[in-house]
């Protein structure tokens, strides 16, 4: 076998690969859609599932043909909705600590101090940096 045959061996092989996991994001992508889409009946969706499993290519090319512009809408309407939801929870958790006023952290400090816990000089390094 020369270097070339195995070259284009090889080739193919990537080639293949590739196309199988394109195919496979295509088809998941869609799946995804059609679930995503509350505007489609039940029906439908079974219809195009059925299809999907019957004659999966060109099933994926008439809906992407068909609902590729409504698709890109809803993906980017989930994207949407999944960063305010982001969002939202870093907001909450953010908000959920206790956000102290300096004057809060100092008296805090002072009670570290008159129960020993802190330094005099820890005590200052406080105030110093709550002060800022």
């Amino acid at each position: 076998m020369s270097f070339f045959e195995s070259f284009w061996d090889i080739f193919w092989w990537f080639f293949t690969i590739y196309a199988f996991f394109g195919f496979m994001y295509a088809l998941f992508a869609v799946i995804g859609d059609v679930f995503r889409d509350h505007k489609l009946n039940g029906w439908f969706k079974a219809l195009w599932l059925i299809a999907l499993i019957l004659v999966p290519f060109l099933t994926i090319l008439v809906y992407l043909v068909a609902r590729g512009n409504g698709m890109t809408k809803r993906s980017l309407e989930s994207a949407r909705e999944r960063q305010a939801a982001g969002e939202a929870y870093i907001r909450s958790v953010a908000s959920s600590s206790p956000a102290s006023s300096p004057s809060d952290e100092i008296s805090k400090a002072k009670a570290l101090l008159d129960n020993g816990t802190i330094t005099a000089t820890e005590f200052a390094a406080i105030k110093a940096k709550v002060a800022v």
